[in-house]
């Protein structure tokens, strides 16, 4: 029996022939859903704030925008160019740049003016730096103060010293400070009732840190919060912006963790069996270059028309299965393989291929996998 010629589900392409592997495979009807879902899952779509280094595409920002989702949130420079490209509104760089990254961010403030940017500080010499670039470019760059709610990488604490680097940098002018932005990735219960109570225990000290400062007499403060596990928590928070990315493609890792999120996987690698070491052992084309590999070896990929095989091992170019006594597994037979980790996954290949209807209808670039595009 040939084994990619099992009974039609959703992700089944008609003419595989056509397509070498690995191959990253994007599903646009239901990125189109994913969107759709997103979108209902908030009063307004306003306060929507997605994270790109999902998807790293023109494509899908633009489907993005055309729901009404009018600001976005990256983490280098090139995917800000690729938002400057699609003539996003707004897009706030996750990060805080040094050196010649903050020449490059002016560089694409410059060049695509049409889009309002913004960046992270965390301290006052970096602040000072931005302000003292941005006076002699004859520009005043938006931040965000970088709030460490836990994941302890990057960030203030939310406290008295959050406040006053708030106070000093309203000094600063070449820099118009906006508000605050907290990334909770270190939040990743499954149980949605733990993920509230920890929610609830991040957001409190950066909402009375926002309120203190309002009593003071600055003007409205922005909140900048979470990811895609909190997503529903946050959700339920008027004044705050959320910052999910994940749901574009969703993935296998989140699919598990987090039940009570209806996204649809969109995205996978189609893979090949390459070779049979032994009379229970299938080899395949999906190596460490094909697929996020910075999970345990059982928690990389899931087979959606093989989940029975036993992943044995990786290697840069392949992966060793256990197929058992009597499998009737051929040479390029095809897999299907829905990534624990998208994001990365997808950072791994150049293009994207497109099935609608089962039919091969076009490729995405994944135009910003690289560090640069043109500046």
């Amino acid at each position: 029996m040939n084994m990619d010629r099992t009974d039609k589900q959703w992700y089944t392409i008609n003419n595989p022939d056509k397509l070498d592997s690995p191959a990253l495979i994007i599903y646009p009807d239901r990125v189109k859903k994913n969107i759709g879902t997103i979108v209902k899952m908030i009063d307004d779509p306003s306060r929507l704030r997605p994270h790109v280094k999902t998807h790293k595409t023109k494509e899908a920002a633009r489907l993005m925008m055309a729901a009404g989702i009018n600001k976005f949130k990256c983490a280098t420079i090139a995917e800000a160019e690729m938002l400057g490209m699609c003539n996003a509104e707004d897009v706030l760089l996750a990060y805080q740049p040094n050196g010649p990254k903050l020449g490059r961010l002016i560089a694409v403030i410059k060049q695509y003016p049409e889009t309002k940017f913004s960046c992270l500080i965390d301290n006052l010499e970096s602040a000072g730096e931005i302000s003292g670039q941005a006076l002699s470019n004859g520009l005043r760059i938006p931040v965000y103060i970088d709030l460490n709610v836990g994941m302890d990488r990057t960030g203030i604490k939310p406290d008295g010293r959050a406040m006053s680097l708030y106070e000093e940098t309203t000094l600063l002018k070449g820099i118009e400070i906006l508000g605050f932005h907290a990334y909770d990735g270190h939040v990743h219960e499954r149980d949605l009732e733990m993920r509230k109570k920890l929610s609830e225990q991040i957001f409190s000290p950066v909402e009375k840190l926002k309120r203190g400062l309002e009593n003071k007499g600055f003007r409205p403060i922005r909140i900048v919060i979470g990811g895609s596990p909190t997503f529903p928590i946050y959700a339920k928070k008027t004044e705050v912006e959320c910052s999910p990315g994940t749901f574009i493609f969703w993935d296998k890792g989140y699919q598990d963790l987090l039940p009570e999120q209806n996204f649809l996987p969109a995205a996978l690698i189609l893979s090949r069996v390459i070779s049979m070491p032994d009379e229970t052992k299938i080899c395949i084309d999906l190596g460490h270059k094909s697929i996020a590999a910075e999970n345990d070896l059982q928690k990389r990929l899931y087979f959606l028309n093989a989940p029975d095989l036993n992943i044995i091992s990786q290697s840069e170019e392949h992966l060793v299965l256990e197929a058992g006594e009597h499998h009737q597994w051929k040479i390029g037979d095809l897999l299907y393989a829905l990534p624990f980790h998208i994001c990365p996954t997808c950072a791994l290949y150049e293009y994207a291929t497109l099935i609608e209807e089962g039919e091969l209808s076009g490729t995405w670039k994944i135009i910003a996998r690289d560090r640069k595009i043109t500046i």
